[in-house]
């Protein structure tokens, strides 16, 4: 069976502020004399990327939750949730190796939630319809 997206309620990103964002990002923990960025965990660098990411699903009305190592997940419930439907939940570590790349520990926690383009969408319609 194949399946057709629905026209009526189309996901949209905005590919302009993810990349703003990305490189925001980018720029902590970022060598400037050696390339890269280094976020190691449990490091100032590290809690101050988290916070950034935390700080943007806020933004977003993601419920935000973070884990015993510092995972950070943001979670999107339905509007019609009443405790027994699966909220859509995306998240990853903000840590880094040392001069990691631009994506290295941002890619699965950040852009996966950015398809809500919340900014541009009005309030009623910043949750998954049921």
């Amino acid at each position: 069976m194949e399946h057709t997206p629905s026209r009526r309620n189309p996901l949209s990103l905005d590919g302009a502020r993810l990349l703003a964002q990305i490189r925001a990002l980018g720029e902590i923990g970022a060598d400037r004399e050696g390339g890269g960025r280094t976020r190691i965990a449990l490091t100032d660098a590290e809690k101050a990327g988290r916070d950034q990411v935390v700080q943007w699903m806020r933004e977003l009305d993601l419920e935000v939750r973070i884990d015993r190592i510092g995972n950070v997940f943001g979670i999107l419930r339905s509007a019609a949730d009443d405790g027994s439907q699966a909220p859509l939940m995306t998240g990853s570590h903000i840590d880094t190796v040392t001069n990691a790349g631009a994506l290295d520990g941002c890619y699965g926690c950040w852009p996966g939630s950015r398809w809500r383009a919340l900014s541009a969408r009005p309030a009623s319609r910043r949750t998954v319809p049921s």
